[in-house]
């Protein structure tokens, strides 16, 4: 089951625990200056451009429940937008995840392998899953800004 179906069994339920989808937004389900997937994985580019790190969203992560497993990608692997990079297992369900650019995994973070609850506490922070060298930069204009990413969640 992928994180998108998965987090899509979930919003009847957050549309009934809220009286507003703007409640989403407060509840931090996207952060500013990142770019997101519809199937719920963001990405920030760093000042020079050329590295972008990843992970999955604070959205995702609650409708995963308590992470108790990750998949790191491969350092050295090079990666294709939407080729299966890694896994994540929860209490509740195990999902892929999927490559939001094309490049070469340069870094996986891992303290994760360790402490994959980072995952639910920090997720665009301490969370994140790898880092990918950009070989198409093209590819970023495709991914949903935060006003996007909002909309899609309260729906």
């Amino acid at each position: 089951m992928s994180i998108r179906t998965l987090a899509a069994r979930t919003i009847v339920a957050a549309r009934v625990a809220t009286a507003s989808p703007l409640r989403l937004a407060v509840r931090g389900y996207a952060t500013a200056g990142r770019r997101y997937t519809k199937d719920h994985e963001w990405v920030v580019v760093s000042e020079d451009g050329k590295i972008g790190t990843m992970g999955i969203t604070d959205y995702a992560a609650k409708a995963l429940g308590d992470v108790v497993f990750v998949e790191l990608p491969e350092v050295g692997k090079s990666v294709a937008i939407k080729d299966t990079i890694g896994a994540v297992e929860s209490v509740k369900a195990a999902s892929d995840i999927y490559a939001p650019i094309s490049g070469e995994i340069v870094e996986a973070n891992e303290a994760l392998e360790a402490e994959s609850g980072l995952i639910n506490e920090s997720p665009f922070d301490q969370g994140w899953l790898c880092k990918i060298k950009i070989s198409n930069e093209a590819e970023l204009e495709a991914l949903l800004d935060e006003a996007a990413y909002l909309k899609l969640t309260s729906e």
